[in-house]
């Protein structure tokens, strides 16, 4: 099992994984008007010898479909909507065998926090209006949340509240600054650092 988790995955990702056939999933930034680490990703990803395929999670995925990949590569954006349609498009059942069978689950951003346990403690650094999730669990690929862009300013003031959340709150977790990636392979965790 190969999972790398970052605030940026396309920055970091060739420290971890090599090039190959990658689904290129960028559900989680349809909430914005302006998508432009989508963007940013795809030139990354391209100049760094990955082959793209986009999937979107805005309609059923299979198992069939998405085991031709090496890598499953989910971008950023709204961690709420992105369970949502993780849910509704049968992405949370497959993504679980896949990882069973060796392929590669790369989460940047939101793609990151799903990965864990539970969603519900980022609240304040992203909004769960825009969907009417009942439940906030995660995929549980890893037993620890994933604190994307930790240290970054402009996310300051929402992670002192997450932060007192965290402190009563069960789950391990993990703080990923700009410049790191954490890379769990076989239950063991390494962080990686630009």
């Amino acid at each position: 099992m190969d999972i790398l988790l970052a605030s940026d995955a396309s920055a970091l990702i060739e420290k971890a994984v090599k090039g190959g056939n990658l689904a290129f999933i960028p559900t989680a930034a349809d909430t914005y008007k302006n998508k432009w680490w989508i963007k940013e990703d795809k030139i990354k990803l391209g100049e760094k010898g990955f082959d793209l395929t986009k999937i979107d999670l805005k309609r059923k995925v299979s198992l069939k479909e998405l085991k031709k990949f090496d890598i499953i590569y989910v971008a950023g954006g709204n961690s709420f909507y992105l369970l949502e349609k993780i849910r509704e498009s049968g992405f949370d059942k497959a993504i679980k065998k896949l990882i069973e069978k060796e392929i590669t689950y790369v989460g940047s951003s939101a793609g990151a926090v799903v990965a864990g346990p539970d969603i519900w403690p980022i609240r304040f650094l992203d909004d769960p209006s825009k969907t009417k999730l009942r439940s906030f669990k995660g995929l549980n690929l890893v037993d620890f949340i994933p604190l994307p862009h930790f240290g970054n300013n402009k996310y300051s003031k929402p992670y002192e509240k997450v932060m007192k959340g965290l402190e009563k709150a069960k789950y391990k977790y993990i703080k990923i600054r700009e410049n790191q990636a954490v890379f769990v392979k076989d239950n063991k965790v390494k962080i990686i650092e630009a």
